[in-house]
């Protein structure tokens, strides 16, 4: 039995939260499928945030964290906190960078700007997570740039995406376990291959190491495992089901 909690990116469904009535129309569904929990993002939010938590309860369903850009991270910082207040959220996740920043000084400036705010977000009761691409694995004198912003941000998590680190030719459970206690939520995404093009499955129909992946993920102390189709190979509803379908059979909880 794993301690893992199987949620929903919300990104996967964003295509059919265009409106904030469509938003809510989508989470009664995914509601339906057995899915407690979301990661807010790629959705279209009332403007009042209290609109979007009310949702939530509507239908039964409450946010681990969303997807907050960079800035609004580092400018914004009260707002973003209040707003992650309000929701309910466990940890604020940031979900890359602009395309300068990728390089060794870029990811030391970038940690440094974490590390100015990290003590007013830890202090709200917080986590501050850097969500990766297969982009951060690119080395800098040895180093991948995403070790260089953990390296360089004390308390910062890291949200492993296991289908980019994958594809940047890492070992998802590996990057998993090197951030041991600093890896809370994990963004299970699998990998396949149609007509030698990388694809992605619902999750356990693809070619990644789940067994693996599961392990390493509890013993790294992760809590949540939200599920994330980018360009799903089937339809979404149903690839956020069957993933679920096959979370369940390993002994993944819902909440």
């Amino acid at each position: 039995m794993w301690k893992l909690i199987a949620g929903v990116q919300m990104y996967t469904l964003r295509e059919y939260c265009k409106t904030p009535s469509d938003s809510a129309k989508t989470l009664k569904k995914v509601r339906e499928m057995g899915y407690k929990v979301v990661q807010v993002s790629g959705m279209a939010e009332p403007k009042d945030m209290k609109e979007m938590k009310k949702i939530l309860d509507d239908n039964g369903l409450y946010a681990c964290s969303t997807h907050t850009a960079y800035q609004r991270i580092i400018d914004q910082t009260d707002k973003v906190i209040e707003e992650h207040k309000i929701l309910g959220c466990e940890a604020i996740v940031c979900p890359g960078l602009p395309g300068e920043l990728h390089n060794g000084e870029g990811y030391r400036k970038v940690a440094n700007d974490f590390s100015k705010v990290m003590g007013k977000i830890k202090k709200s009761g917080l986590v501050l997570a850097y969500h990766n691409h297969g982009i951060e694995l690119e080395r800098y004198n040895g180093k991948a740039g995403l070790e260089i912003l953990m390296e360089n941000c004390d308390g910062l998590h890291s949200e492993i995406d296991t289908y980019w680190v994958q594809y940047g030719g890492g070992d998802p459970a590996e990057w998993i376990e090197k951030f041991t206690g600093r890896c809370s939520q994990l963004h299970y995404k699998d990998m396949g291959i149609i007509k030698n093009k990388q694809v992605m499955p619902p999750i356990g129909e693809g070619n990644l190491n789940w067994k693996r992946i599961l392990k390493a993920s509890v013993d790294a102390g992760a809590k949540y495992c939200l599920v994330e189709m980018d360009t799903p190979t089937i339809d979404a509803f149903e690839a956020l089901k069957k993933s679920l379908e096959n979370m369940l059979s390993w002994g993944i909880k819902t909440g």
